[in-house]
């Protein structure tokens, strides 16, 4: 047995991950999109360590766009087998997907005028997009879904179980039974490791005992607030902003998963009277659906979710709360002069409608922008982490005079002490994990931290790495 490390490998997006066994079945653990931005990014993400139409399967973690993002790329390019996933995930991955189609479309559109404009010049060739709105429903119709904590038999010599990972709706972790050569290997993966205590979703449940693990490790050298902690000073960024410097609060967030969380802590704080009396505006059509998607599946809330349902039947809406989807609405909130609130996509600001906002608010020092996630350097989101003066926006230098406040407690990732917790179960059984998703100086770190922790041997293998599992 084989795996080749083809994406999140000593990087922290584009997962993809390909377990070859000895007969030559071939199943692929994500088909994730690299995020961020520069030349080798769209290198990535046209390149394939492998042929698609030699995958005999996808296991799908969940609906992130790192994560899913290039399988309708994956099925125009050849891939004819089935997609595994949750039953949370499959509904997620229809609205992400086509979402995703339209940014490619729009990047590529952008790219090509930009090297029209110079093109005696520039040696930039002009793009194609690497799959348009009419590839999706093609991948889409390979989805099968499945319930979490059932074993269930995609191949005569392989099981998979899904277990809720806590991360987004509907994510899990996947572990394969893996029975050749007389043998039974197991085989997980731990996708996304979301954190406990959060709100809406149910606590990440660890995972069966494994033979090897491929664990990811974005905040592996970090520890984030605890909750109460977090509703307070988000209380106080919120009241800074909008009630004593009367500006505007623009809050980057990824339209799955981190928009409900806020939306839903917002909730929270309007019922309980806590919450000043401001307009605040979800600007992203993809989060409108998302978020629609969320009361369809009520299977994957906590206990406390339900029970404030009980109290308020709707905990992603409230009379000040505005869901925007025509793009004349958004364009108009860079006039407004009144207080608000203002949560946008894309979280890294590198695409969607928060560029824009970005653009025509980060000059002005009565706002404020609230940095809730991770972001990668090269990144709009990861330069202004850095504390930056300035910053290059559509090829126009502005200067940051807008406060930029930083609240990583919102991510949906498990903290240093929090992943450690999720896959300690595996101590002394485990025969080695495998560090992916993360920035190769956190995943050194966390590696030395596990080490600490008496976890065993560790990896962190390198883009295209191939290792063999010798039982």
């Amino acid at each position: 047995m084989k795996i080749r490390f083809c994406g999140a490998a000593q990087f922290v997006t584009g997962s993809s991950h390909l377990i070859e066994l000895d007969n030559g079945y071939k199943i692929l653990l994500d088909c994730g999109l690299f995020q961020g931005k520069g030349t080798n990014i769209w290198d990535w993400n046209n390149h394939w360590y492998f042929k698609p139409i030699e995958i005999d399967c996808v296991v799908l973690s969940h609906a992130h766009i790192d994560h899913c993002g290039r399988l309708p790329k994956l099925v125009k390019d050849g891939y004819k087998g089935p997609i595994h996933s949750t039953h949370a995930t499959r509904s997620l991955c229809a609205v992400m997907l086509l979402d995703s189609a339209k940014i490619q479309e729009m990047d590529v559109t952008w790219h090509n005028e930009k090297v029209l404009k110079k093109r005696k010049k520039a040696k930039e060739k002009l793009r194609e997009p690497l799959y348009i709105g009419e590839d999706v429903a093609p991948a889409m119709i390979r989805f099968e879904g499945h319930p979490y904590d059932v074993w269930e038999q995609i191949h005569p010599n392989v099981q998979v179980m899904f277990r809720d990972a806590g991360h987004i709706l509907g994510s899990a972790s996947v572990t394969l039974k893996i029975n050749e050569n007389g043998k039974e290997t197991i085989i997980g993966f731990t996708g996304d490791i979301g954190r406990p205590d959060r709100p809406i979703l149910r606590d990440p449940v660890p995972m069966p005992m494994v033979d090897y693990l491929i664990c990811e490790s974005t905040y592996g050298d970090r520890l984030h607030e605890s909750g109460p902690e977090q509703s307070a000073q988000f209380l106080e960024v919120i009241k800074k902003a909008c009630v004593e410097k009367k500006g505007k609060l623009i809050i980057p967030a990824f339209s799955l998963g981190r928009t409900q969380e806020i939306v839903y802590m917002l909730d929270k704080m309007e019922t309980a009277g806590l919450l000043p009396k401001i307009k605040i505006y979800v600007d992203s059509p993809l989060a409108v659906n998302v978020t629609h998607i969320f009361g369809l599946h009520p299977e994957c809330f906590d206990k406390e979710t339900n029970e404030y349902l009980s109290v308020d039947s709707n905990p992603f809406g409230f009379s000040n709360l505005v869901y925007i989807k025509d793009v004349e609405d958004s364009k108009a909130l860079n006039f407004t002069k009144e207080p608000c609130i203002i949560i946008s996509a894309s979280g890294m600001m590198n695409a969607g409608r928060v560029k824009h906002h970005l653009f025509n608010n980060i000059e002005n020092p009565n706002n404020t922008f609230l940095i809730v996630g991770y972001c990668s350097p090269e990144t709009p989101g990861g330069v202004l982490r850095t504390g930056a003066k300035t910053i290059n926006i559509f090829d126009e230098e502005k200067i940051v005079r807008a406060e930029v406040k930083i609240m990583d407690s919102f991510s949906a990732h498990g903290d240093r002490d929090e992943m450690r917790d999720f896959i300690y179960n595996q101590k002394g059984n485990v025969k080695k994990i495998f560090l992916v998703h993360g920035e190769p100086e956190t995943q050194l770190n966390f590696k030395q931290f596990l080490i600490e922790q008496g976890m065993g041997m560790i990896d962190i293998p390198s883009p295209g790495q191939e290792i063999e599992i010798k039982e």
